[in-house]
């Protein structure tokens, strides 16, 4: 598949990941390209860099590993806790020059400062920051917020160590320079009025016209078929069950084939897939031809052993993809970085897409969407990242009116985007 071209904004942010050493925090709101940077880092930079990213779905989605995988270390609260580093997995470190983490809003102070310490120690540089390696982040923390812990000690041991549980306050960034780098050019908008909207929204400075302007262009009914951008995972289930049921006829059932190291929570699609003609599907990784792209909204036309989805006028048989996990190994012989295979999972890149919760949506671009709150918005960016999928206030739906306690913000993101000098938009 081609792969698109870097704006000049992208390029620039890339040509000084790449010809720097400094750490980079590459951030921006959503639809500026964040991934679109990571990629072609991936596939065109000279250094040799390793891919990692909080969650075992998130890896998956840029070709890495899990942090605790790649640095092999304990679950919860790592704070001063041993790490066990065999000879190989301090061979692997310490020939890497750029580590590179996504998705970077997820990760702890708390494990932001292991990575620290296990690059010191793999390294055998216990007193330069990370080994002396490059650590180059992506992410916006104004989507997606870092999961507190459920035990009330390790809570105690985050407040009383760190100024919030984000990763920009480790300890580390008091020894070491941060860039932070904040795309501006919305690639996924066009309407300037609706880009304008949806910063006031991240940034949690919504005046009344703009909620008056998101609630009226929200207030039509939907069509049946609009995608619903829900909270929960019980609210899409229940649309996707309900919808399926109601076209008659029987249904491929499609089960995944699982070879590998591959945990059930961390399949990048259902294990048992059920389709039948009628079914609105969404594409779930990109098209190597380039004929649809993770996201895309279709719908099934034929069940015959295999799959036929329609998108627009264009009708297109849907070949079981092959997603696979993956980790580094330092090849002794060769002296190198090697990245193999450990896992796969194999089933129809597709997903029934009546609903889809916001946090799936994650990522993704809808030319029309309804978005579904609930009773409320409960987590800080929840509203912004389901308003921001949808490409114009034309194609935006509410299921209720946004109210003010929907935008939420989290002070310490404001804090520090404001002491590294983004500013918020103009409202």
């Amino acid at each position: 598949m081609s792969r698109p071209e870097l704006s000049s904004e992208q390029l620039s942010v890339y040509e000084k990941i790449e010809h720097t050493r400094e750490h980079i925090f590459v951030t921006g709101r959503a639809g500026t390209g964040k991934s679109t940077i990571l990629n072609h880092l991936s596939y065109n930079t000279s250094k040799i860099i390793a891919v990692c990213a909080p969650t075992g779905v998130a890896a998956l989605n840029v070709g890495g590993q899990t942090i605790h995988s790649l640095l092999r270390l304990p679950t919860g609260v790592i704070a001063d806790h041993e790490l066990d580093q065999p000879s190989e997995l301090k061979k692997m470190l310490a020939s890497i020059d750029t580590l590179v983490i996504d998705e970077i809003s997820m990760v702890s102070a708390d494990l932001m400062d292991a990575i620290d310490r296990a690059l010191r120690l793999a390294r055998g540089k216990k007193h330069d920051p990370f080994g002396g390696a490059q650590i180059i982040m992506f992410g916006d923390p104004f989507q997606l917020p870092p999961v507190p812990p459920r035990d009330p000690h390790e809570r105690a041991y985050f407040d009383d160590t760190y100024r919030s549980l984000w990763f920009f306050d480790a300890k580390v960034w008091d020894a070491v320079p941060l860039s932070v780098i904040e795309l501006n050019e919305v690639h996924r908008q066009r309407d300037d009025a609706f880009k304008r909207i949806l910063g006031a929204v991240r940034h949690g400075i919504v005046d009344e016209n703009q909620a008056n302007a998101l609630n009226k262009a929200g207030a039509r009914p939907a069509p049946r078929d609009v995608i619903t951008l829900a909270s929960t995972n019980a609210t899409v289930n229940r649309i996707n069950a309900e919808r399926l049921a109601e076209i008659r006829g029987s249904a491929l059932r499609a089960v995944a084939e699982v070879t590998g190291e591959f945990k059930e929570n961390l399949f990048p699609a259902d294990e048992v897939l059920e389709l039948k003609p009628g079914a609105q599907v969404m594409f779930l990784r990109n098209d190597p031809d380039g004929r649809w792209v993770n996201g895309t909204i279709g719908t099934v036309s034929r069940v015959e052993g295999t799959v036929w989805v329609e998108t627009g006028d264009d009708e297109y048989e849907v070949e079981p993809a092959v997603w696979e996990r993956f980790r580094y190994r330092y090849d002794a012989d060769t002296k190198k970085l090697e990245k193999e295979v450990v896992a796969e999972f194999e089933q129809f890149p597709l997903r029934l897409a009546w609903a889809v919760t916001i946090h799936k949506s994650q990522g993704h671009t809808y030319d029309s969407a309804c978005v579904d709150l609930g009773p409320r918005a409960f987590t800080a960016g929840q509203t912004y990242v389901a308003l921001s999928r949808v490409r114009s206030l034309e194609g935006l739906y509410l299921a209720r009116d946004l109210r003010p306690s929907d935008v939420i913000v989290d002070p310490n993101v404001v804090r520090f985007m404001r002491e590294r000098g983004a500013s918020a938009p103009a409202a």
